[in-house]
């Protein structure tokens, strides 16, 4: 293959040929709303919650306006706020650390695995025991997040929750639709949150969210939280809440979306194991979670040389081959949180933010395309 293509370029996300396949289900799912016009919280919303909590096995789920809200309510429903101390993975997107600040809470940075990019347990362990002796802050939660598809560490978070008395949140807002040990995740946690931003595995046309439990307490709390703190009437406020409701535009397009979900699940999944094969010779490819099927929300390899990733994405860029680093900065380095950190040492989450590099994964991929991507990465 030569450097000039005469293909067209390849879409890191292909939403319009996702619109193209799906677009009779999608047209009647909104134009049913459209008909009711019910746009906050119409039956679809209820539709929805239903079927997310029979995929994943959990008693409850609540729809809510993003996976960003999701986390926030989750958190001012166990009171968490100013002193009090929240770990969460230093490498994962904003939203799990923005969210304790918001409330007045500390976010308090774990370093990850170098091979999985999961929060590393051991170091978690070693943090917990720093707060707790340095006593300024209150130890509260754990956020453990399922970082581009594949699984936290859940039992040995479970455990560490346990024997410190912490409140244990899943942060599934890249995951929805991987498994563990033979179950979909969410329910790894006293309560899971989901993102259906349009870039994650089941995306809508919008921002939209949802929230996973087994505590019925826990989910009518959450339920209230959502919409203003109401009590049993509209008028009725009981607390403090917020406007996080689930829009029911956005509900139907993601049923019309999960009708088709295991089957573009198994795509990404054919993809991510063909780029396997191609790139084992020249980049370091994912390294499983042992018992896991990735939801493959992003696919990262790994270069030997930080030095090597420009002009690595020069040349696919050249070739039609998009690109994206998650994530060029570790969140204990960035502006908003180097006021927040302790200065504890997390070289893992600094060494990877200078080395990984997501290549397109989605389910209109063409195997010709995944084969140009191959082409392109190795040269």
């Amino acid at each position: 293959m030569t450097d000039k293509t005469a293909d067209k370029p390849i879409a890191f996300l292909d939403l319009p040929a996702q619109q193209k396949r799906l677009g009779p289900a999608l047209r009647a799912r909104v134009d049913a709303v459209l008909d009711h016009c019910r746009f906050v919280m119409g039956p679809e919303v209820a539709e929805l919650e239903q079927r997310l909590a029979d995929w994943c096995g959990a008693k409850e789920c609540v729809g809510v306006s993003s996976g960003t809200d999701a986390l926030q309510i989750v958190m001012m429903a166990e009171g968490i706020g100013r002193g009090d101390a929240v770990f969460l993975p230093a490498f994962t997107y904003t939203a799990t650390a923005e969210v304790p600040l918001v409330l007045g809470a500390t976010p308090v940075f774990v370093d990850v695995d170098p091979n999985t990019f999961q929060i590393d347990p051991a170091h978690l362990r070693a943090r917990i025991r720093a707060v707790k002796a340095a006593g300024k802050l209150t130890a509260r939660a754990i956020v453990g997040v399922d970082l581009f598809g594949q699984p936290a560490p859940w039992p040995e978070l479970r455990k560490i929750a346990e024997e410190e008395g912490l409140f244990l949140l899943a942060d599934c807002a890249q995951s929805f639709g991987a498994v563990l040990d033979g179950k979909p995740l969410g329910r790894e946690a006293t309560a899971t949150t989901l993102s259906f931003f349009p870039s994650k595995p089941l995306g809508g046309y919008g921002d939209g969210g949802a929230i996973l439990t087994d505590d019925p307490e826990r989910a009518a709390l959450y339920r209230s939280l959502r919409t203003h703190g109401e009590g049993g009437t509209r008028y009725e406020v009981l607390r403090t809440g917020m406007n996080g409701r689930l829009d029911t535009l956005q509900a139907a397009v993601l049923l019309a979306k999960l009708d088709g979900f295991k089957e573009e699940l198994a795509r990404r999944d054919a993809i991510a194991q063909a780029y396997d094969a191609g790139f084992a010779d020249g980049v370091q490819v994912p390294v499983r979670v042992p018992g896991s099927t990735s939801a493959w929300a992003i696919y990262a390899i790994l270069l030997k040389d930080p030095a090597d990733r420009a002009p690595l994405q020069a040349r696919l860029k050249e070739r039609g081959v998009p690109s994206a680093i998650y994530y060029p900065l570790p969140l204990h380095k960035q502006p908003a949180y180097q006021d927040h950190h302790d200065g504890t040492a997390l070289p893992v989450s600094e060494d990877l933010a200078q080395r990984i590099l997501a290549l397109p994964i989605h389910p209109e991929l063409t195997d010709d395309e995944v084969a140009r991507v191959i082409a392109a990465v190795r040269g």
